[in-house]
């Protein structure tokens, strides 16, 4: 196996742009290339299989565990040519850093340095870099600078570093840009970087980027895994018989979900059926549960509240007592009506008592988050403890005034601290702010598919 961890000195050094650059030329050389991300990011992840036309798979320590993120990186890594993870923020950020993550996986690390109005000074920066990877026991093997000026810009950046390779560079005038908005990046499904500029961005990369160097020295020595499973084994988990028929919620609207999400239930014997809550006027026929994931409700409030046959599909199915869960852009679409950015109202499906709003003036909602089940419910048991992840602008209006609402998490911080009360339940429908990882409880997929075949 070949694999590369992708680190920045800090956030906007242009980490995602090298990383999508080094994908698409890898891709058009012929390789086949499997992306994962460093942490919960699922906007990074969609622009992954945008450009690899590979699924993506998140390793999160936190949410998952090391084992966890071991198995689901041999897994996924020993069907390809070569594995680039992408990490997150800057390489030693965070306690669950895209450094732990080399080292826990054995990877050597290459490291985007932002060059802009930078010379000689980036010698003593990566030295700082440098040093700090030989006392954590990361492998920090290549430099790549964003942002150079020239190539005698190149060459002095080069002639200042010590003891680390440099492979390349990106030139400044690539002025290479993914478009945003107030979560981040525009999600793959709106298809925010065309051909074209993935073709620039690929070519560039070739032409100042020893990618040969990265593929010969990328071999994987060590066996991260030990007990690794055959490949007859990873083939029949793919192809287990499907008792049970998932609807999923998939559009522009809604396209926030783990990969991992959707492979568990596939494990635990469920057919995904996907559709839009956009386009589509009805649900799938036949199916035993919903599950509708997070994304941009609020930018296409209008086009769903206008898609009245289907939201009268959604909240029959929930009010029959069927399996339906959500999560984050999935709980406002079950509430009474969503408040966009500019305070106008547009009805939702009304499952749930409240309406929610769009303050982007707010700071976001933001965080990891552990929810123990305070009853039994369809996604386990009394006391069972899951992880996720919340990222969102949006909120639910004076919630204090529906204190009745039966609430099936007890909430905690990544750190441990005490949050309010999450996860509301009304009959079989719960909901959530809480992006759930699968991968954090092994019997969570299992329980909402047994879950379907009780009910």
């Amino acid at each position: 196996m070949r694999g590369v961890i992708i680190a920045g000195t800090h956030s906007g050094c242009g980490k995602t742009t090298v990383t999508l650059g080094i994908m698409a030329a890898l891709k058009a050389m012929g390789l086949k290339v499997q992306p994962f991300k460093c942490g919960p990011d699922f906007i990074d992840a969609g622009i992954h299989r945008l450009i690899t036309e590979q699924p993506s798979r998140n390793l999160d320590i936190w949410m998952c565990g090391e084992d966890y993120v071991k198995k689901c990186f041999y897994k996924h890594s020993i069907k390809a040519d070569i594995s680039v993870i992408e990490g997150v923020m800057g390489i030693y950020d965070g306690r669950y850093s895209t450094a732990s993550l080399a080292k826990i996986l054995n990877l050597p690390v290459i490291l985007v340095v932002d060059a802009y109005g930078m010379a000689e000074s980036a010698g003593a920066l990566i030295k700082g870099y440098r040093d700090w990877a030989d006392e954590k026991g990361v492998n920090l093997r290549w430099i790549i600078f964003n942002r150079v000026g020239s190539e005698r810009h190149y060459m002095r950046l080069k002639n200042s570093i010590r003891d680390v390779q440099i492979i390349g560079y990106l030139p400044r005038s690539l002025n290479f840009k993914i478009p945003q908005r107030h979560l981040g990046l525009m999600v793959a499904e709106e298809t925010p970087i065309q051909r074209d500029d993935i073709n620039r961005l690929s070519e560039a990369i070739l032409k100042n980027i020893e990618l040969k160097t990265l593929i010969s020295e990328s071999l994987i020595k060590a066996n991260i895994y030990d007990n690794p499973p055959t490949q007859a084994a990873l083939e029949e988990a793919n192809c287990q018989p499907q008792f049970k028929r998932v609807a999923v919620a998939y559009d522009k609207s809604f396209c926030f979900y783990y990969e991992d999400n959707l492979d568990t239930l596939r494990n635990a014997y469920a057919e995904i059926v996907k559709f839009s809550p956009l386009t589509d006027s009805r649900l799938p026929l036949s199916i035993d549960a919903v599950y509708l994931g997070g994304g941009y409700p609020e930018l296409y409030a209008k086009e769903l509240s206008e898609n009245k046959s289907m939201l009268k599909d959604i909240k029959e199915w929930s009010l029959s007592g069927m399996p339906l869960y959500a999560e984050c852009g999935g709980l406002m679409y079950l509430s009474k009506g969503i408040y966009d950015q500019d305070g106008i109202f547009f009805e939702m499906a009304g499952v749930f008592p409240f309406e929610t709003s769009i303050s982007l003036n707010k700071r976001a909602f933001l965080g990891y988050r552990e929810a123990t089940l305070k009853e039994d419910s369809l996604l386990g048991y009394r006391g069972e403890t899951l992880r996720g992840h919340e990222f969102h602008y949006s909120e639910i209006n004076n919630l204090i005034n529906f204190s009745d609402l039966k609430r099936l998490y007890l909430v905690k911080d990544g750190e441990g601290l005490a949050l309010d009360d999450e996860g509301y339940s009304y009959k079989n429908t719960l909901a959530s702010y809480i992006h759930l990882h699968f991968g954090s409880s092994p019997n969570l997929a299992y329980n909402l598919i047994n879950f379907t075949r009780s009910d």
